[in-house]
């Protein structure tokens, strides 16, 4: 078991969470599993990405993608344990992170070196991932989801959007959502230090829902727990600038500039390299004056 103590720096300063997409259908087109030694080349990706700044991975088997196509437990294993294993032997200092919505899978990644479980079912969790994290002392990200898979819409240059479930939904109202998930984690004996809360950018909001809830992140500190904030090339900045995933660096950047300023505790990213620059720039004009 690899679960160790805290997260270093966890709520000192924003830390960097490089995503390792260990699938063949990522809505970013960066995923490594059609790769014909995807093992190697996803851990060899990892250690770069640790390399030009990041403080934790996260690793995921499963496209959570609009219109993406649920995958079963022993596939999602197959996918992400060699690699969890290869990366925690490479680099036993470096936290890592398993993106599941599934029990089982959990169980294996926290065996194979992870510590953290990234969580993005909302109100659907399985409540045995509530009683791993707690029985093994590993973190739980809980993250604030209203997105249906049936509510999908796709366009030629956004790509796939989780349609908005409450258009009249604002920032007060997932603050109020996430204080229950994170209630009910407590009642099953999540340690109140290990729980991390995700607003759940993209899953279920509208365009000007996901702006306000980065723009009004500090409206979550007063919950008491350390905030992920996942918006890296997502559909929202797509929308704003009229362009591709791959061509969402700017926007992206933003994001991460602006959540860092209001207080996000873990920002969850692709460019590890230009995102983590972004970070220290805008804590040194934080720290200015």
């Amino acid at each position: 078991m690899a679960v160790r103590g805290p997260l270093p720096d966890l709520g000192k300063r924003s830390l960097i969470m490089g995503i390792v997409n260990v699938t063949p259908d990522s809505f970013s087109g960066d995923g490594l599993l059609l790769s014909e030694d995807y093992v190697r080349d996803a851990t060899q990706y990892a250690l770069q990405m640790i390399e030009d700044g990041a403080d934790i991975l996260d690793i995921g088997g499963e496209s959570t993608r609009p219109g993406a196509k649920p995958l079963l437990s022993g596939e999602e294993i197959r996918r992400i344990s060699p690699v969890i294993s290869a990366i925690h032997k490479a680099r036993p200092d470096i936290p890592l992170s398993i993106d599941t919505m599934k029990y089982d899978v959990a169980c294996v990644a926290l065996e194979a070196g992870a510590s953290l479980i990234n969580d993005i079912s909302g109100h659907g969790q399985d409540p045995r991932m509530r009683r791993l994290a707690a029985d093994k002392g590993g973190y739980l990200v809980l993250m604030h989801n209203e997105a249906c898979a049936r509510d999908v819409t796709q366009t030629r240059m956004v790509g796939g959007e989780y349609l908005a479930k409450e258009e009249r939904m604002n920032t007060e109202d997932v603050a109020r959502d996430l204080m229950g998930l994170a209630t009910t984690a407590l009642e099953d004996g999540v340690s109140h230090d290990r729980i991390i809360l995700d607003p759940g950018i993209g899953f279920g909001k509208t365009l000007e829902q996901n702006l306000a809830l980065i723009n009004q992140l500090d409206h979550f500190a007063p919950l008491g727990f350390p905030v992920l904030l996942g918006a890296s090339r997502k559909s929202f900045i797509g929308r704003v600038l009229d362009l591709p995933a791959e061509a969402r660096l700017e926007g992206t950047a933003a994001t991460v500039a602006v959540g860092t300023m209001r207080g996000a505790s873990i920002l969850r990213v692709h460019d590890v390299r230009f995102m983590s620059r972004v970070v220290r720039m805008t804590h040194a004009l934080m720290a200015a004056g």
